[in-house]
């Protein structure tokens, strides 16, 4: 067989692979493969696209790829966090991307204020200790030992959404506008079972987190949350929890700000008052256009967010297209979601994808008919208590423009006849 004889034999010239055609194919798809896995710095990081991977004209014809230690995405497939590369900063998760509410690991937003460290699983320690009546030193091994739970909750950057907030533009995605929010289905110990263990002292009322990376980031936390429903999680999406997000341990804190899940935990100290500690003074403190500060605003409003259609996809005709998109609280459950087709002045009930967790994402859509004129898309999320998400307008006045966390203000979309859709800062 020559290297141009097509390997089906009695098919035509243009129907048929040639030897030379099916290992230009392969070494395409494995090359994409490959590209696909590498890091931000290392790939996808020019303004031009890369090129679309090559497949053989009829994969029937064609021996598939063996088993591998690790699967990985088609490199037709190639959602990513942006931007990359930094070590005090973020990166961010392209909800446009998702479907469904569980955030795949890799692709859970990034937040890191002195790098992620390597830490050795079996040298790291978790040590419990202030107004205890048992101090103790905790292996992880020894953590894993306690019965476990598993939940799924959100964690939620307290900085989300600062810059379509402050300065919206009409090239941002979805991943630009709220990308620092992602839901996870957590493994690990109840904190409460913890505080059992070394008897808590009943006059104890708030407790230190500390981290193990180079900032010791560290945050007070209340000890009515400890005893309620915080974890301290050492899995994530049924593998262990990945560096970035906390490896090998980190508290999880449903409902409250991301910051305050503290990674790389190491110690917890029991003590009667917050520790007001640099990160709770110089950061994380919300000063206010009258001049007093929003102390301890640790509870995630509720928000939401369309993902689709958004910027920079294009409507190319007129008919039926589904809106969806995600919703959270950190009150408990998002009771309902409301959709409006016209900037805000009619406004319908979106269907809720269950099952509805407390301190989740939801995933919400709604069919949507368009007539070809120009209008918003606009989505707000009403939560158990009955808190509905505010206009940035209604923000803005309560907080002013200089407000830096907690940025919960209704996001929309502006679709123009062409079909071309521009993020719209969600002033009805």
């Amino acid at each position: 067989m020559t290297d141009e004889q097509p390997i089906v034999e009695g098919a035509e010239a243009s129907d048929g692979v040639t030897r030379r055609q099916l290992l230009t194919g392969a070494a395409a798809l494995v090359g994409g493969a490959v590209l696909a896995g590498l890091p931000g710095s290392a790939a996808g990081q020019g303004k031009e696209a890369p090129a679309r991977p090559v497949a053989p004209p009829d994969p029937t014809k064609l021996q598939g790829a063996p088993t591998s230690a690790v699967g990985t995405r088609s490199p037709f497939v190639t959602p990513a966090r942006t931007p990359t590369g930094q070590t005090v900063g973020n990166s961010l998760t392209p909800l446009q991307d998702l479907t469904g509410t569980i955030t795949p690991s890799d692709l859970h937003f990034e937040r890191h204020h002195a790098g992620v460290p390597m830490i050795d699983p079996e040298r790291h320690e978790l040590i419990i200790h202030g107004l205890v009546e048992r101090p103790t030193v905790f292996t992880l091994e020894d953590l894993k030992r306690f019965p476990s739970v598993t939940r799924q909750h959100f964690i939620e950057c307290s900085g989300n959404g600062r810059a379509s907030y402050r300065d919206p533009k009409p090239d941002m995605t979805p991943q630009k506008v709220y990308g620092l929010t992602a839901n996870s289905e957590w493994t690990g110990v109840p904190v409460a079972q913890l505080f059992r263990e070394v008897a808590v002292r009943p006059e104890a009322t708030w407790f230190l987190a500390e981290g193990g990376d180079a900032c010791l980031m560290n945050r007070s936390v209340p000890v009515a949350k400890g005893w309620d429903d915080a974890l301290v999680v050492w899995a994530q999406n049924g593998e262990p929890i990945r560096p970035e997000q906390g490896f090998p341990l980190r508290l999880l804190l449903p409902g409250y700000e991301g910051n305050i899940n503290v990674k790389w935990l190491r110690r917890l100290e029991l003590g009667t008052a917050p520790w007001m500690t640099r990160w709770e003074t110089s950061k994380y403190t919300d000063v206010l256009a009258d001049g007093t500060a929003r102390e301890f605003s640790l509870v995630m409003d509720a928000g939401s967010i369309i993902t689709s259609p958004a910027f920079p996809r294009v409507l190319k005709d007129k008919g039926w297209w589904p809106i969806t998109g995600l919703a959270w609280t950190g009150r408990g459950r998002i009771a309902r979601v409301e959709v409006s087709t016209d900037g805000g002045k009619n406004w319908s009930e979106a269907e809720l994808h269950g099952p509805v967790l407390p301190n989740a994402h939801t995933r919400f859509s709604m069919m949507w008919e368009w007539d070809g004129r120009e209008t918003v898309l606009l989505s707000r999320a009403i939560d158990e208590t009955g808190y509905v998400q505010p206009t940035r307008k209604e923000l803005l006045a309560v907080r002013s423009i200089g407000t830096d966390y907690h940025f919960n203000q209704i996001k929309g979309w502006r679709v123009k006849r062409d079909g071309t859709i521009v993020f719209e800062g969600g002033e009805a």
